[in-house]
């Protein structure tokens, strides 16, 4: 085994911990607790809304790691397939504080609905939430409203929008039923109230019955919010996959997989990716190598494996053509870490011919950013990093991104970082990502230190300085770390490098069905 293998499959198993905790919803107590009911597990329900044998791309499984609130933020969101079409679903978890939505329940939540309106994706909401987490409530009051604008917008997009409630689902949860085009509620199971007995009571006086203030069969029979009274869950999941079979949506119908004719799997075995990656950004690595891992081998049609874009000019950056599960795409992966100009150069034009023939583009990061220095601002590097940023932005193709290592500094947001909405990112266990590396950062702040004191005319306290630079690097090697970005919501989850080309097969998948946005223009390079 290798040094790199071996430290792979530690972040790996560190991995799988975390989502373990994600799995495990509010514990053990309240898993038990929910069973004893007959209620079935968020997973549990998308696995029977899913169709027998298709593949759950499960989003954001690690939000809220390393914040007061449990891992995974009390719902679960992913792409699946029902009745042959492609949908995006959302799951509260009542196992976590009765399904309640915390920040970074809305994050997630907010991140999915994206993802779904980028891509046409009909929405399904299995709905079981107690509402706001209430002691946090001024973190989610305002931008909560939020859910609402996107379900309503995405029905004036004829994008479907279904509801299927369980249990409890109060207040502006309420309003995921009120404004989803389809709505099933569970008899004797499904509450749905803008305020319950007790709030009801303190605003008016009224001592109201649950079933009678909001039970499924009162909505079906006397509001009319319910289109639809299901016996039991079993039942509304069947209702559900009904729905969505009369949509005709083919055009977010699932592909028939490929058969082993249609494209050759890769080169090298995929399980060998964890030998290429060094969990030291320090070491070197060639991006070809995890390249040749993930896209399709040579075969008909498909002469080579990966067409090189200049191979020979801006070396540091790795750019070409190749296919993924038989799609077309353009891969930019970093190849030393640091973009100089002929990269940003380089990528500029890549950019731009993938844009003419419509081709998605894959990122691969491993940057600390752009050059600098004398000799680098004067040959240009602000104009030349200018014009990659400018063609990432502008381009109109749909973008994937993956932190394989480093994610550093602006070379972030030249290869299409969190902030300029790739339509899926996703992490290694070995990347980081920062306005700069530790060590960068805390000598940063040492040298302005001492430039201070000696303005000052005082005496520099070196016993301080090396407490103070410490300090500060494990600060910034913690904040940089993919389990804390991902618990943020700034990626779309952190990946065993294994499934690398299975997740982004599903995500091209995805991406093909929806409607091809019209060819944009760029704005304007500074020459």
């Amino acid at each position: 085994m290798t040094g790199a293998r071996a430290a792979m499959q530690e972040r790996v198993a560190e991995l799988d911990a975390a989502h373990a905790q994600a799995v495990a919803g509010g514990g053990e107590k309240y898993v038990a607790r929910h069973h004893a009911r007959g209620r079935l597990l968020p997973r549990e329900r998308i696995e029977l809304l899913l169709d027998e044998g298709s593949a759950f791309l499960e989003l954001s499984p690690l939000a809220g790691w390393g914040s007061d609130f449990a891992v995974g933020a009390s719902v679960v969101t992913g792409i699946g397939v029902v009745e042959g079409v492609q949908c995006l679903i959302t799951a509260h978890d009542p196992t976590v504080r009765g399904g309640a939505s915390n920040p970074w329940t809305l994050r997630k939540i907010f991140r999915a609905n994206q993802i779904a309106a980028e891509n046409d994706l009909p929405l399904i909401s299995l709905v079981e939430s107690a509402g706001a987490d209430l002691p946090t409530q001024k973190e989610i009051f305002i931008p909560g409203g939020r859910l609402f604008r996107d379900l309503t917008r995405a029905s004036a997009r004829r994008q479907p929008t279904i509801a299927v409630v369980f249990g409890s689902s109060t207040a502006g949860g309420a309003y995921v039923p009120g404004l989803s085009d389809h709505t099933v509620m569970v008899k004797g199971a499904a509450q749905v109230f803008l305020a319950g007995p007790p709030l009801v009571k303190m605003a008016t006086g009224e001592d109201a019955d649950e079933e009678a203030l909001g039970g499924a069969e009162m909505h079906a029979r006397v509001s009319g919010l319910a289109d639809h009274l299901a016996e039991d869950e079993h039942d509304a999941i069947r209702i559900a996959r009904r729905i969505v079979a009369r949509l005709g949506r083919e055009h977010c119908a699932a592909p028939e997989p490929a058969t082993s004719t249609e494209y050759a799997e890769p080169e090298v075995d995929p399980e060998t990716l964890l030998d290429v990656v060094p969990v030291d950004l320090r070491e070197p690595f060639d991006p070809r190598e995890v390249v040749r891992r993930v896209v399709d081998g040579p075969g008909p049609g498909n002469e080579v494996a990966f067409d090189e874009f200049k191979a020979l000019y801006g070396t540091s950056l790795v750019t070409g053509w190749a296919r993924l599960h038989g799609h077309p795409i353009g891969i930019l992966a970093n190849a030393q870490g640091v973009l100089f100009s002929e990269e940003a150069q380089k990528a500029t034009q890549f950019i731009q011919l993938a844009n003419s023939s419509r081709t998605p583009l894959l990122f691969l990061h491993n940057t600390t950013g752009f050059m600098v220095g004398e000799r680098y601002e004067q040959g240009g590097i602000i104009k030349h990093g200018s014009a990659m940023i400018n063609a990432v932005a502008n381009s109109t193709v749909p973008h994937l991104s993956v932190l394989v290592g480093a994610s550093y500094g602006a070379g972030n947001y030249g290869m299409n970082g969190r902030a300029f909405d790739p339509r899926f990112l996703f992490s290694w266990p070995s990347a980081k990502s920062a306005v700069m590396g530790p060590a960068q950062l805390a000598g940063v702040l040492s040298i302005v230190a001492r430039a201070g004191a000696e303005a000052r005319g005082q005496d520099y306290d070196e016993a301080a300085d090396a407490a103070m630079r410490a300090m500060v690097e494990q600060q910034i090697e913690e904040q940089s770390l993919p389990f804390v970005l991902s618990g943020m919501v700034y990626d779309d989850g952190v990946i065993d490098p294994r499934d690398t080309r299975t997740v982004l097969g599903i995500c091209l998948s995805v991406i093909a069905l929806a409607p091809d946005p019209d060819a944009g223009s760029f704005g304007v390079f500074r020459m």
